[in-house]
């Protein structure tokens, strides 16, 4: 069996991110589920089901489905918080998706929220107490490992990374709701304080509050509540091993999570030639090498040749495959559990031409890509036209 086609958004909502000092966890969840109902036109009595998606639990939140249902009040129904490392925004879109998909509901809620800036740790929680393993490991310097392998593997240098940066920061200085919107040069990248060699400071998303919402129905319903909808056509999910670095045959020149979720996808779409058949892509780029290694992964590029879709300007908003028109984790921010629902927002937003300055030229098929932990679970979502 397939969703393909079978499922429909009919509503997307998504707060500002940034450092929301001002916003409450719960502020925020009801800012975005309010913008998605209205623009599902629908009431919260109709929701039959939700899911909450949610990476780090702070004081209070997030720890459970009462997380959503009482800033919301959505009592009386099944809420499941989902948690899957990066990917558990689109984790949750394809738990609601299946459910609507298989007839057990006909309008449900996906929601993703994180507030990451002003609690009691800073950024991602370390998971494990290895007294080897876990001291100084960080994000950056995860990733920062396939960087230098890829750099002397393929030959290239940071200019090539900060040409990602740039790209980024110019579409999220066109994204009111971006947390960073401004542009930057290549030099500001090049020259920037260094975080995990070769990552300097504009290499790295920040630190970030979000939080966005989805309304998916049946297919055939959604007519009864607009006229201009997106459908899911494809979707993906795979994990690999937490503990990449234990695997003597692991290079760090890519994430075979994010290929066999990509496979899997394509496979349900009927996409055969990635590179030609997708419009638009909004991916995973916490750094600027994974953004790289994505377009390879994804089948966008060859192996060691991701660099030059950047370098010849491919991925830009008016190049032939444009790649986070939103401005991407870098320049939007990467709120862990609202990522992948912003994401959804975003092609919706995009396949509905109503994206304004960031509007891209063609909008047939359009993909979200998270990849998480060190490499190891990445999910694929693939959104069409009916």
């Amino acid at each position: 069996m397939s969703i393909k086609d079978k499922v429909a958004v009919i509503g997307t909502g998504c707060v500002k991110f940034g450092e929301n000092y001002e916003q409450t966890y719960d502020d925020m969840i009801v800012e975005a589920a309010y913008e998605a109902y209205k623009d599902a036109g629908i009431e919260p009595k109709e929701i039959q089901a939700a899911w909450m998606g949610t990476a780090n639990p702070g004081i209070g939140h997030g720890k459970a489905g009462v997380s959503l249902a009482d800033p919301l009040r959505l009592y009386d129904i099944p809420i499941t918080r989902v948690e899957n490392f990066c990917a558990t925004g689109t984790e949750a879109f394809r738990n609601g998706c299946m459910a609507v998909a298989a007839g057990e509901y006909d309008i449900v809620l996906v929601v993703g929220a994180e507030k990451m800036k002003d609690r009691g740790e800073r950024g991602i929680v370390r998971e494990g107490h290895h007294p080897l393993l876990a001291r100084g490991v960080t994000a950056p310097g995860q990733f920062a490992l396939a960087a230098t392998r890829y750099f002397h593997t393929f030959g290239i240098d940071k200019t090539v990374l900060a040409k990602v940066a740039v790209k980024n920061h110019k579409n999220g200085s066109m994204n009111p709701k971006a947390h960073f919107q401004r542009e930057v040069t290549e030099e500001q990248v090049v020259k920037a304080p260094i975080i995990a060699w070769p990552f300097g400071l504009f290499d790295c998303c920040p630190t970030t509050d979000g939080a966005a919402a989805v309304i998916l129905c049946r297919e055939d319903l959604a007519k009864n509540f607009r006229k201009d909808y997106v459908v899911a056509k494809g979707m993906g999910l795979a994990v690999t091993s937490g503990r990449p670095y234990f695997d003597p045959g692991y290079d760090y020149l890519g994430f075979r999570c994010t290929q066999m979720a990509a496979q899997q996808a394509y496979k349900e779409a009927g996409i055969t030639d990635p590179r030609k058949e997708v419009s638009f892509a909004e991916v995973h780029d916490c750094f600027t090498m994974t953004e790289i290694l994505n377009y390879e992964d994804l089948g966008f590029a060859k192996k060691g040749e991701g660099w030059r879709l950047i370098v010849d300007g491919v991925t830009a908003l008016n190049g032939d495959l444009p790649v986070n028109p939103s401005g991407g984790l870098k320049s939007f921010g990467h709120p862990i559990g609202a990522t992948g629902v912003r994401m959804i927002h975003e092609l919706t937003q995009q396949l509905l031409g109503k994206s304004g300055k960031r509007q891209v030229k063609k909008t047939d098929i359009g993909l979200a890509h998270n990849v998480g932990g060190p490499g190891a679970v990445a999910c694929v979502i693939i959104l069409g036209h009916p």
